[in-house]
């Protein structure tokens, strides 16, 4: 009785990246302006979602729109890429989180090194995993 692992084929798993991030993304955005709409946030951002530099507080509202949409984000996209990927999509999470990051440190031209965006990001990881 020999384990067989089944490798996908690089096209496949770059394809099914892709449509990842593409879906991270939007979902993000439409989270995100839903999330204005109700908030009453007057103008939408379009880099809040590589925000990190945002005054963490609960009387800013952008702040508050910002970080409900991200956990709202990683735990939709957490069951949409299941969808994508057929199967397990922990590895796709993952990688979606460290591309996210290198797109977050190039739109902002800075590493992100504030503790409440790193423990934001922190607890969608595990809730989406």
């Amino acid at each position: 009785m020999a384990l067989q692992v089944r490798v996908a084929p690089s096209k496949v798993v770059l394809r099914n990246l892709l449509l990842c991030v593409i879906l991270f993304h939007t979902v993000y955005y439409a989270v995100l302006s839903t999330g204005c709409m109700v908030l009453q946030v007057d103008e939408l951002d379009v880099w809040a979602p590589f925000d990190f530099k945002t005054n963490p507080s609960w009387l800013n509202t952008s702040y508050k729109v910002i970080l409900v949409s991200t956990e709202v984000n990683y735990f939709v996209c957490g069951l949409l890429f299941v969808l994508i990927v057929e199967g397990w999509a922990w590895d796709y999470a993952i990688s979606v989180t460290i591309l996210h990051v290198a797109i977050t440190s190039t739109v902002m031209l800075e590493f992100p090194l504030t503790p409440h965006w790193w423990a934001a990001l922190a607890f969608t990881k595990g809730a989406s995993i």
